[in-house]
């Protein structure tokens, strides 16, 4: 794909500047430059940091629920109610306040800046609110778990009536404590998302036309959107679940006797909120999914050396998909009573968003076809992405098909299919960013041989743990119980298998301290990495300094003459032309005019 004209004319492909650089705001003190900061590398690094910690939380419960689940009884201290608040916790954590965070947060303001050529984002000071309210959504729901009677345990979806009455662990501070964090999380990710769709649309450099963005840039870009229209139903639903449990209004809370005693709550409705978190909770899937597709894209056609394949075809399967999230989320209620019609139409869009999806996948496999592979640590990464997320979208078929849903719905089958998918395939991606862009953010390259070692034990050790999970579903074992021994129908392979996850499970998550340590050690004696250690062509591997220094580039942004992708291009001098880079032509007349 060539969109640029070469020789004469050719500096028309790039216009003038449409309005005058604005001035940035420079730090004056060490508080200014690192903590409160407005430079957009310092938030992503803000935002990274944090969502990594509380997901060692996260991969702390699951490690606790894993031990109740595979010695049952060995371990007396977590008791029914605490596995219930560790499934919540773990689950709530790891979609929103790791993945969601880390790829918008974290990636979306490190690279949208650097990738689309500007200093940094439209709006610095609004940036900076969105992490610290952020931080702030995260410190209230660690707080709940010091919180009279514990975090919620209501399960991650917060089904009412179940997450505000009596016997559910931690309906009275836990539950207030979750739903004023997510409601502090939306409003603070508004104001980034709002930057990053700005940013994106307004501040593109000259010659960086949207079908030259990266594909990263595409995912994220399109998942903002998608967040900025999912998001809300989930703040409405939270405000009105908190009015039903503080105010005792009846948004969600029908007539009900809890505990012996009639409730004050008159004519709401359950499932009215079951339709908004869902609303919320499947574009939710592709908020963290198109990130990490247009991520994978990327560090494919780098390391194998090779143009991405179908381009144009590419951003419209990240946009169709995109819409098409929007109206398939019902098929998490199939089990909830629904009119068969209804049941019809959220099952055949289910199995309609399967193909632009397919076509991502054919798209990656023809760019690795005939490339000049590199087998780096961010490849392992891509191809075990790649790998993992057709195994996960394949029984994402079974579940989007009502009558195979139902009796499956509540076994370990959906907890299989949803870890691989929504789990450990976005998980893939964020480890094979980190070793990719690692270099550009510290100037330093991570350990080669501890990456990988981090990489098979990862990657083999996730399928140990969530392939056999689909066999336990398959034989009826559910999810969300304490203690499965006292159920006859689960036969003795099962407990085996149980004890074997719950094993794999620790080594993998011990896996995971390597790579932290691997990351420390190689921040202070990592090799030195230069400034294009991958040989990549997108504009954030151009800067004049590595790492970037406050407003990226210098005195002059950079002019863009190509797509990202000009990998092995026949004639070239190199197997890579930056984006930067201007035609021979153009070149020849002194550069851009």
């Amino acid at each position: 794909m060539t969109d640029i004209p070469i020789g004469e004319g050719a500096s028309s492909a790039v216009p003038p500047a449409e309005v005058p650089e604005v001035d940035l705001y420079h730090p004056h003190s060490w508080l200014t430059k690192y903590v409160f900061s407005q430079d957009a590398k310092v938030i992503a690094i803000q935002y990274s940091l944090t969502a990594m910690a509380i997901g060692l939380v996260a991969l702390v419960l699951s490690w606790l629920m894993r031990l109740q689940l595979g010695f049952p009884g060995l371990f007396s201290f977590i008791d029914p109610n605490m596995y219930l608040q560790f499934i919540t916790m773990h689950g709530m954590i790891m979609v929103v306040y790791l993945l969601t965070a880390l790829f918008l947060g974290g990636f979306g303001n490190y690279l949208i800046p650097l990738m689309v050529g500007a200093r940094d984002m439209v709006f610095p000071y609004a940036n900076m609110l969105s992490y610290w309210i952020y931080l702030l959504a995260v410190l209230v729901l660690v707080a709940s778990f010091f919180a009279p009677g514990g975090p919620t345990g209501a399960g991650w979806t917060l089904y009412p009536p179940q997450a505000i009455t009596g016997g559910t662990p931690g309906q009275e501070a836990g539950i207030v404590l979750m739903l004023v964090s997510l409601i502090l999380f939306i409003i603070g990710f508004t104001m980034g998302g709002l930057n990053y769709v700005v940013t994106v649309l307004q501040a593109r450099t000259r010659g960086m036309t949207l079908m030259r963005l990266p594909l990263t840039v595409w995912g994220i870009f399109t998942a903002t959107i998608m967040a900025l229209l999912a998001f809300p139903a989930l703040f409405v639903a939270s405000v009105m679940l908190l009015f039903d449990r503080l105010l005792g209004t009846s948004f969600f809370m029908p007539s009900l006797i809890s505990m012996g005693e009639r409730m004050a709550h008159r004519g709401g409705s359950p499932i009215l909120f079951q339709h908004l978190f869902w609303f919320f909770g499947h574009p939710e899937v592709y908020i963290v999914a198109l990130p990490a597709f247009g991520m994978v894209s990327d560090l494919i056609a780098t390391h194998a050396r090779k143009n991405i394949f179908g381009y144009r075809m590419m951003v419209w399967a990240i946009v169709g998909i995109g819409a098409l999230s929007f109206i398939v989320w019902a098929h998490h209620m199939y089990v909830s009573g629904m009119h068969p019609y209804f049941g019809f139409f959220f099952a055949t869009t289910t199995l309609i968003i399967a193909v632009p999806t397919a076509i991502k996948v054919y798209n990656w496999v023809l760019t690795l076809w005939r490339g000049d592979i590199h087998l780096t640590v961010p490849m392992l990464f891509a191809l075990g992405f790649i790998v993992t997320f057709v195994n996960g979208g394949l029984t994402g078929l079974f579940l989007g098909n009502v009558v195979v849903d139902v009796p499956l719905s509540d076994t370990m089958f959906v907890v299989a299919h949803f870890h691989m998918v929504m789990g450990v395939a976005p998980i893939m991606v964020v480890f094979g960013a980190i070793y990719h862009w690692y270099p550009k953010i510290t100037g330093r390259m991570f350990n080669d041989a501890l990456g990988k070692v981090h990489f098979w034990v990862t990657f083999l050790g996730a399928y140990a743990i969530f392939f056999p999970m689909h066999y336990l579903g398959l034989v009826g074992m559910p999810r969300r119980y304490h203690d499965i021994t006292q159920m006859s129908f689960v036969p003795d392979s099962a407990h085996s298998l149980n004890a074997f996850i719950s094993v794999m499970a620790l080594v993998v998550g011990f896996a995971q301290l390597l790579f932290v340590f691997n990351m420390i050690w190689s921040l202070f004696r990592g090799r030195e990495a230069g400034s294009n250690p991958w040989r990549a062509t997108t504009l954030e591997w151009q800067t004049p300094e590595t790492p970037p220094g406050h407003g990226n580039w210098g005195k002059e942004l950079p002019v863009v003459y190509r797509w990202a992708y000009d990998y092995s291009v026949p004639g070239a001098p190199a197997d890579f032309i930056p984006q930067n880079q201007p035609p021979l032509g153009l070149a020849a007349e002194g550069g851009h005019r």
